[in-house]
C-alpha cells in the first residue's frame, strides 16, 4: 500500500436508517478500489461488511465495519455503522473518529426517523454531512419529493450536486450540476458514460448549478465577493467553497446514487477524496487531559482506540486513529487511562473481513438475563463482558436489590442479537425475563411502637427493650420538640442526631433522645444497625425504605442480660411494627421521556402514553418532527421501545404509585414470601 500523507486521507462515516443501502454501497466502494473481485449482497450473506453470523441471521448491520479504499491517489477511511437505533452505539463511536458523515437517504421513504436521529448526532458533533440519495431505481422513488422533504426538515442549505433525469426501473443517468456533465451507465453500473447536458435539461441544470454557486459562494467572504461581481464560479472555486461550508455545516450537498447497481459509486468516492474536509480544517482534538492534539506526523505519537472486536479465529482485535505522531509494529506507547505500558502488536490496514469519554445514549430497553443452566452462570458474565468491549451500549448490571442480572440495551432487536451470539457462539442456553422494578417504600404519617426482645436459655440471657417513633422525613424539616400520641405527650431531649444518605436514595434520620439512661450509649449503634436492616428490607414489598426520621426515646436494659445482638433484634421489631402504622406507601420509579414523531402519529402516541400512566408535560417542534415530553413509570417503559424507536429517557424522581397497584405488589410479595417459605 502506497504511503498517504495527512491531507491525502479523508475519514468517513455512513450512516442512514436500518434498509437505507449502507452495506450495499461500501460493497461498491471497495469492488470499484480493486479490494474485492465480486460483490456480494446481503440478501447472499457475502458482503465485506456484514461478515458475523448474527448479522448474516437477520440481514441487518449489527456491528460498525471499518474499511479502506483508494481512489485517485487518495485513502478514504471509511466507517459503515449499522442503521438500527438497537445499535447507535457504533454510530456514535465513529463519528468521534471521522470528519465527514455520508448520511444515505432511502430513495422508496425518503427522510425517516433513523435519519433524523443519525443528523442528530452528527450536529452534537458537529460533524459535516453530505446526503446521499440510493436506490433511485425503485417504482415509488420521487427525488423531487425527497429534496423537498430535506429542505423542509434540515433546512435551505440542502443543495443538490446532482439530480436524476428519471427514476424507477428505467434510473441510468444523472445530471451532475457541479461539473455540468450528464451521467449515465449501462446496466452492469461501474463506470459512467460522461457526456455534455442534453438540450432538453440544460435549463434546468443551470438553474440548479446557479443554487450551488450561491451556497458554494456564500461559505468564505472572498468567493462571496467574485460571486457578487459575475454571479460564478470555477469548479475549483466551488469546491473550495463546499469544502469550507462543509467544516461549518453552512451546506449539505445532496447527491445520487444506486448502490446496488453499481451507478454513482464512482463519483461520490471521487467527489469524497477531493473535495470534503481534510483532516487539518477540522477542529483540533483535544486529549484527556485537555491538551490540542494537532495532526502533524512530527507531532508525538497519539493513537485513540474507538472499537474493540472479537474476531473468528484471531481473537480480540483493536481498533485504533492515529491523532498525531506515526506508529509501527512493536512501539511501546503508555497508556492515558491506566499509566501503564502498551506494546503495539502486528498492525493491518481493515477491509471488513479481509483484512475519553464518548458519551452513549441512555438504555430503551432491558431485562433479566439467567442461564439456564445455572452452573452456566460464571461463564455467561465472562461472554457478556467480552460482548460489552465490542458494544459499550451494552449494559450489564448485577442488581443486589433485585436480586438479578440485568442487561440494558437500545432495543429488543439489540437483545435479541445478544441471545442469538450467547446461544450460537458461547453455546450457553439463556432466557429472558421481564426486570423487577426497584420499587422504594416510604411512611406518610407519624407512629410510635415498642419491642422488648427477651431470652433466657441458662447462663447469660438475651434482653432490649427499645421505644421509638417514626415520621416522614423531608429535607430542612425543624427537630422534633414533642409529639401527642393518643392523648398523651412525649417530650423530645435529643442527645445526638445522624443523618445518613441512603445509597439507594433518599435519607434517613436517626435520632438518640432517650434519657435518664434509659438505655446506655454504648447501645445505639446496635438500635441502628437494626433499623436500617428494616430499611434494607421494607415491610409491604421488601423494598428499599426511604425518607424517614426515627427517634429512639426511651427503653429498658438489664445489667447482665443486655447486649448489642439483643438492641438489635428489638429495634428491627420496633421499627417494623412502627412503620406498619405510619401510614406506609410504595414509590415507584419516574422518568423523563422525550419522543419525536411525525406531526401525523402525535395523536396514537398520546393516546399510547396516556395508556402507560404517563403525564404529558409539554409539546414542540424539531427539524419537521413532533417533539412530545412527558413522566412515565419505569414499569410502564418495559417494553416501549418495542412500540416506538425514537425516544429518550432520563430518571426524574420517586413517586406514590396509585393505592390499587400497591395492592396488587402487596399481594405478590405475600405469595413470594409464602413460596420461599
Amino acid at each position: 500500500m502506497k504511503v498517504y500523507q495527512t491531507n491525502e486521507i479523508k475519514n468517513i462515516a455512513l450512516l442512514g436508517s436500518a434498509g437505507s443501502g449502507k452495506t450495499t454501497l461500501a460493497e461498491s466502494m471497495v469492488y470499484e478500489a480493486g479490494i474485492i473481485k465480486r460483490r456480494g449482497t446481503v440478501e447472499g450473506k457475502n458482503t465485506m461488511s456484514d461478515y458475523f453470523p448474527v448479522e448474516q441471521e437477520y440481514g441487518y448491520s449489527v456491528f460498525s465495519t471499518v474499511f479502506h479504499v483508494e481512489w485517485n491517489n487518495k485513502k478514504l477511511n471509511i466507517i459503515d455503522c449499522p442503521g438500527s437505533d438497537d445499535f447507535v452505539g457504533g454510530a456514535i463511536t465513529a463519528l468521534n473518529v471521522t470528519d465527514q458523515a455520508v448520511l444515505l437517504i432511502n430513495g422508496q421513504y425518503g427522510p425517516e426517523v433513523g435519519t433524523m436521529n443519525a443528523f442528530r448526532n452528527t450536529e452534537k458533533l458537529k460533524k459535516p454531512v453530505i446526503f446521499l440519495v440510493n436506490q433511485l431505481d425503485r417504482d415509488n422513488c420521487d427525488f423531487d419529493q425527497i429534496l423537498a422533504q430535506l429542505k423542509e426538515v434540515y433546512g435551505p442549505n440542502c443543495v443538490p450536486v446532482q439530480y436524476p433525469i428519471a427514476t424507477g426501473a428505467g434510473f441510468n443517468s444523472v445530471i451532475d450540476v457541479l461539473l455540468m456533465k450528464k451521467y449515465s451507465w449501462k446496466p452492469e453500473g461501474g463506470a459512467p458514460i460522461i457526456e455534455d447536458i442534453p438540450a432538453d435539461q440544460l435549463e434546468k441544470a443551470k438553474e440548479w448549478k446557479a443554487k450551488l454557486v450561491e451556497a458554494a459562494a456564500a461559505g468564505d467572504d472572498t468567493l462571496m465577493e467574485k460571486f457578487f461581481e459575475s454571479e460564478d464560479l470555477s469548479e475549483d472555486e466551488m469546491r473550495e467553497g463546499i469544502r469550507k461550508g462543509l467544516v461549518t455545516r453552512s451546506i449539505f450537498p445532496v447527491f445520487c446514487v444506486c448502490a446496488g447497481r453499481d451507478m454513482g459509486v464512482r463519483r461520490l468516492m471521487e467527489f469524497l477524496g477531493n473535495v470534503v474536509p481534510f483532516v487539518s480544517e477540522m477542529p483540533v482534538i483535544k486529549n484527556a487531559a485537555g491538551k490540542d492534539v494537532p495532526a502533524d506526523a512530527s507531532a508525538p505519537t497519539s493513537l485513540y482506540f474507538f472499537k474493540t472486536g472479537v474476531e473468528p479465529h484471531i481473537g480480540e482485535v483493536q481498533y485504533f486513529k492515529v491523532m498525531s505522531g506515526v506508529v509501527k509494529s512493536g512501539d511501546d506507547l503508555t497508556n492515558a487511562d491506566r499509566g501503564s505500558k502498551e506494546r503495539i502488536g502486528t498492525l493491518y490496514a481493515c477491509a471488513g473481513a479481509n483484512r475519553i469519554h464518548i458519551k452513549y445514549p441512555n438504555s430503551k430497553f432491558s431485562r433479566a438475563i439467567k442461564a439456564v443452566n445455572e452452573a452456566e452462570t460464571e461463564k455467561m458474565m465472562a461472554a457478556l463482558q467480552k460482548m460489552r468491549q465490542e458494544d459499550p451500549t451494552w449494559v450489564v448490571e448485577q442488581s443486589k436489590e433485585l436480586r438479578q442480572i440485568i442487561v440494558h440495551g437500545q432495543g429488543e432487536f439489540h437483545l435479541r442479537t445478544l441471545k442469538w451470539r450467547m446461544e450460537n457462539n458461547e453455546k450457553i442456553q439463556i432466557e429472558y425475563q421481564e426486570p423487577k422494578i426497584p420499587y422504594r417504600e416510604t411512611i406518610t404519617k407519624m407512629a410510635r411502637a415498642d419491642y422488648r426482645h427477651k431470652k433466657q436459655s441458662g447462663g447469660a440471657g438475651q434482653f432490649g427493650e427499645v421505644h421509638l417513633i417514626v415520621e416522614p422525613y423531608t429535607d430542612g424539616m425543624p427537630d422534633p420538640t414533642s409529639f401527642t400520641i393518643g392523648g398523651q405527650e412525649f417530650k423530645m431531649n435529643i442527645k445526638s442526631k445522624e443523618e445518613k444518605d441512603l445509597e439507594w436514595g433518599g435519607k434517613l434520620v436517626f435520632i438518640n433522645s432517650v434519657v435518664g439512661g434509659a438505655i446506655d450509649m454504648r447501645f445505639m449503634p446496635a438500635i441502628l444497625k437494626g433499623v436500617m436492616e428494616r430499611m434494607e428490607q421494607g415491610p409491604l414489598t421488601g423494598s428499599y425504605a426511604r425518607d424517614v426520621r426515627v427517634i429512639v426515646y426511651d427503653g429498658k436494659m438489664h445489667p447482665v442480660d443486655s447486649n448489642e445482638l439483643s438492641f438489635m433484634l428489638a429495634a428491627r421489631n420496633a421499627f417494623s411494627a412502627a412503620f406498619k402504622e405510619a401510614g406506609p406507601k410504595v414509590l415507584e420509579p419516574i422518568y423523563d421521556l422525550e419522543v419525536l414523531v411525525p406531526a401525523d402519529y402525535m395523536g396514537d402516541v398520546m393516546s399510547d402514553l396516556q395508556g402507560r400512566r404517563a403525564i404529558i408535560m409539554g409539546m414542540d417542534s424539531e427539524n419537521g418532527y413532533q417533539k412530545l415530553t412527558a413522566k412515565i413509570p419505569l414499569k410502564e417503559l418495559a417494553s416501549y421501545s418495542i412500540a416506538l424507536s425514537s425516544f429518550t429517557t432520563q430518571f426524574s424522581s420517586y413517586e406514590l404509585v396509585p393505592n390499587d397497584i400497591q395492592q396488587e405488589l402487596i399481594k405478590q410479595h405475600e405469595a413470594e414470601m409464602k413460596d420461599e417459605d
